[in-house]
């Protein structure tokens, strides 16, 4: 019954299951398929955020059972176990939504739990959703136990080159008159074919790219189509991965180093991606003790470009860029520009550099990824804007396409909901800047996505009139003028509070800053009549969320120090 205790790799297992006061722990496992092998097995849990929820993670039951396969094949014991899901593309747009960012916080804490009650030494993590990919990387940081992350893959196109943003985007061009209720219909019924997380650089891809960047998942993972041969391959080496990195003691706490962040940042900015990214790196270095900050965003951007040509702004899908080599060809092209740390480790347990040594360039003729001396932008498309509107920053995303300033009377709007119902009943015109508040962290609360807002502005057709701003964020599929996370938010007393219609507003992403045109003495005559507004939620998981949640500006996150 000792089960070889002093197995190195068995270091969270072997308390649960070794000796004979162990025996009620093996008799409830062995109920469950352990014999009398896998006691003497490191343990690997398998995360699977599996469910019938959203086409991003119907299928990634199917690939737990891969990873635990390669897990067994290994000399480990997988153990797969669920965690939650929301999703976004569904819940864009309703009170539903002020759940998602919530779980990224519920998925961390329920995969540390059982990771923790059980005894696992080692995770695989699969994540095909915005929320669910950084909530994994956050419980794999706060164990530190040996883990590999798994991206579940991208969806293929939609019908006529479309996908859930085109969605979206008919319900505004129906509002201005230029689809039918059937051209609707015809791109609701066509554009998601299938499993697999949203097909633009929007922030499902974004995040599975900022992991393989970072380190946490093997090379090609990010890049990969959710139904393929490739998938599943990446599932089954991602399985026997931990297993040589429980040999070799690679923690996450080695790998996910303020130079992996800095990597992760530049490949983010190189692919045009998300600004979630922001929130999220920003939480995850938090977990893992490694300082980050919204600056650091500002000097990596001045010395990367953008290359990519991906939607939403670009042209492209994330399965148009899997079939020309992923992100891989990019990462060596940023490396020999000593654009990349080259020395940080990988869960592949060798260098970065060593995982890009003999990568094959991208096709000849490929449009896709542009040289980066001849980028779509020459610095970062992510601002980090500051000004008396936003004192501890805020972050736009600004490709160039929709121009580097703005300057427009705002019309002020207490949720979401309302500015959603005024842009499609064509009460805001050009030369408005949207003010949507009360929706950051403790507010709304949640800091719900501004996706249904921003594509309904395209949809009718203002994206280059009309600017939007807001103590919530943004979905990796919004473009146009826009701002997110302005803190102070508005619940906790910040500028974006006192702001009234007919303000003028003035927005500058070169030098990176945006100002209330609004004298000194009235703002704090505004200030002074300013009352909190009573917390929407009084109980529930909303409620506990809203007492406990960090500003924007810090990720956003639930476990601050006491």
């Amino acid at each position: 019954m000792s089960n070889q205790p002093d197995d190195p790799r068995r270091r969270y297992s072997a308390p649960v299951v070794d000796g004979v006061n162990r025996a009620a722990s093996r008799a409830m496992l062995r109920a469950v398929g352990f014999d009398d092998e896998d006691f003497a097995r490191p343990q690997v849990g398998i995360a699977s955020t599996w469910s019938q929820v959203t086409p991003c993670n119907s299928h990634i039951d199917e690939l737990a059972a891969v990873a635990r396969g390669g897990v067994d094949a290994a000399g480990g014991k997988g153990v797969i176990f669920n965690t939650i899901t929301i999703s976004d593309g569904i819940a864009n747009g309703t009170e539903g939504m002020k759940y998602s960012l919530v779980s990224r916080e519920v998925i961390a804490d329920s995969i540390e739990t059982v990771a923790g009650c059980e005894g696992f030494d080692g995770l695989v993590a699969i994540g095909g959703c915005d929320k669910n990919m950084p909530g994994c990387l956050m419980a794999m940081a706060r164990l530190d136990r040996p883990g590999v992350f798994v991206y579940g893959g991208t969806i293929l196109p939609g019908k006529g080159h479309t996908d859930i943003i085109s969605v979206f985007e008919a319900v505004g061009a129906h509002a201005r008159g230029d689809l039918s209720l059937l051209d609707v219909r015809q791109v609701e019924d066509t554009a998601i074919p299938g499993p697999g997380a949203c097909g633009g650089m929007y922030t499902a891809n974004t995040m599975a790219s900022a992991i393989e960047a970072l380190g946490m998942s093997l090379p090609g993972s990010s890049a990969q189509n959710a139904v393929s041969a490739d998938k599943r391959e990446d599932c089954r080496a991602a399985g026997g991965a931990v297993l040589e990195l429980l040999a070799r003691d690679i923690r996450p706490s080695r790998i996910m180093t303020r130079s992996a962040f800095e990597n992760a940042i530049t490949v983010v900015i190189a692919l045009g991606g998300s600004t979630n990214a922001v929130l999220h790196l920003i939480a995850m270095a938090h977990t893992v003790g490694v300082e980050l900050n919204l600056d650091d965003f500002t000097r990596i951007g001045r010395r990367v470009p953008v290359v990519a040509d991906l939607r939403p702004s670009g042209r492209y899908m994330m399965s148009e860029l899997v079939a020309i080599g992923g992100i891989q060809p990019l990462m060596t092209m940023l490396l020999e520009a000593g654009l990349l740390h080259g020395d940080c480790l990988t869960v592949t347990g060798n260098t970065l550099a060593e995982n890009l040594a003999g990568v094959a360039p991208y096709p000849a003729g490929q449009q896709i990824i542009v040289p980066l001396d001849k980028p779509i932008k020459s610095e970062s498309h992510l601002r980090i804007l500051y000004g008396n509107l936003a004192p501890d920053g805020a972050v736009a995303k600004i490709t160039g396409r929709e121009g580097t300033h703005f300057t427009g009377r705002a019309r002020v709007f207490g949720s979401e909901e309302e500015a959603q119902a005024r842009i499609l009943d064509g009460t805001v015109v050009a030369g408005d800047v949207l003010v949507i508040r009360y929706e950051g962290p403790r507010g709304g609360p949640g800091m719900r996505e501004m996706l249904s807002p921003t594509s309904a502005i395209i949809g009718r057709g203002l994206g280059g009139d009309v600017a939007l701003i807001t103590d919530g964020r943004f979905s990796g599929g919004s473009h146009g003028f826009v701002v997110g996370h302005i803190t102070p938010e508005a619940f906790d007393g910040g500028p974006i509070a006192l702001v009234e219609d007919g303000d003028e507003i003035v927005i500058d992403a070169v030098a990176d800053s945006i100002d209330l045109k609004v004298d000194a003495r009235e703002l704090e005559r505004r200030r002074s009549a300013w009352h909190r507004p009573a917390p929407r939620y009084r109980r529930g998981v909303l409620a506990k969320y809203a007492r406990t949640v960090s500003s924007a500006a810090t990720g956003a996150v639930t476990d601050l120090p006491a």
